[in-house]
């Protein structure tokens, strides 16, 4: 076993899958390493030391052997569990909206040491006792699209260029931002307000600390939702699982 095939690493669980009667195939994003996927050998025993090391969420430090097709966890020690995610249903639903992004959007191998530091920071967010969760998933999506590399235009129009005036505005998924009446009047394109608009620009400018505090009513809540993720299903060509699940639980509730 040479010493390049070892490394260790943290990494946050993004997803669990049963391997075999015994293992779990492990989906983890790590700072330095990107996405990989990882063996937890004899982590599905009821017994196993692991069985903590690898729930969903959690971020591990992790000693890792590089094989030719997966890694295997050799040694794991958890640094955090998010426990009150782990045991609140609407919060735990979150989380697993926020790592199926990072999972959809990230690449294997490819190092992105804001985009990890963004999941831990966001996982920490659902731990806030008032905790406004919708205001919270909005505001990570739009900084991973910033990470990512697919920052909406919020400040001057996608097509023209001109600085974006106060007024209502459009929004082009395939432009990549906000359209001023001008160059969207007539196109198929979703309709933004003002008001959507400027919490937008506050959600790009500020950090968590300070966005938190902003009162969003629910009639803005649901068009910040609808434009983001218009814009976040265009560009991955996909619906997420974690966005119907919490449909449900708000249409069960």
């Amino acid at each position: 076993m040479s010493l390049e095939r070892i490394y260790k690493t943290e990494a946050v669980v993004l997803r669990r899958v049963p391997f075999s009667e015994s293992d779990y195939l492990l989906t983890l994003y790590t700072p330095q390493h990107g996405k990989v996927k990882a063996l937890a050998k004899g982590a599905r025993k009821p017994t196993s030391r692991q069985t903590g090391h690898v729930e969903l969420y959690s971020r591990t430090h992790l000693v890792l052997y590089r094989g030719r097709e997966l890694h295997t966890i050799t040694q794991a020690e958890v640094q955090d569990t998010y426990r009150i995610v782990q045991e609140n249903l609407e919060r735990s639903v979150y989380a697993s909206h926020f790592v199926e992004l990072m999972d959809q959007f990230a690449f294997e191998n490819e190092e992105n040491q804001p985009a990890y530091l963004l999941l831990v920071e966001a996982l920490g967010w659902l731990c806030e006792p008032t905790v406004d969760l919708k205001l919270a998933a909005r505001y990570y999506e739009l900084r991973l699209l910033r990470v990512m590399g697919f920052e909406p235009s919020l400040f001057d129009c996608a097509i023209g260029s001109e600085p974006l005036e106060a007024q209502n505005q459009y929004f082009s998924p395939v432009e990549g931002g906000v359209v001023c009446p001008e160059h969207g009047e007539g196109r198929d394109l979703l309709r933004l307000s003002l008001p959507v608009l400027k919490i937008l620009r506050h959600m790009s400018r500020y950090k968590w600390n300070v966005v938190k505090i902003l009162n969003v009513n629910e009639r803005n809540h649901v068009e910040l939702e609808r434009i983001l993720h218009t814009y976040i299903i265009f560009l991955l060509e996909k619906r997420l699982q974690s966005v119907n699940f919490l449909k449900k639980l708000y249409q069960d509730t």
